[in-house]
């Protein structure tokens, strides 16, 4: 997994603790994944927490996992890259 400034643990799933198997970005969707790989919003996940587990326990295709996912997303950003204007700016629109 390229540079993530969520986690420095490359290796664990974020969610559950487990080995990761792949990158979750945290904002994702209309063509802003790419905007979360520049900055570094992603973090490591096993296959089951980020889309093959039962619905309920992953991110992709539950909503309130996708909200807060999103959520954190701009969190770290206004912690750590930029205002939240600027968050509007580049992503949109504001989730919090």
């Amino acid at each position: 997994m390229a540079k993530s400034i969520v986690t420095d643990y490359r290796h664990i799933c974020f969610f559950c603790g487990g080995p990761a198997e792949c990158e979750h970005h945290l904002l994702f969707g209309q063509g802003i994944r790419q905007l979360a790989e520049e900055d570094g919003l992603k973090v490591p996940a096993c296959n089951q927490c980020h889309n093959m587990g039962k619905t309920i326990g992953r991110i992709h295709d539950n909503p309130m996992a996708e909200r807060l996912s999103k959520m954190l997303g701009q969190a770290v950003y206004e912690s750590k890259v930029g205002s939240r204007e600027q968050f509007r700016a580049r992503y949109g629109k504001s989730y919090l």
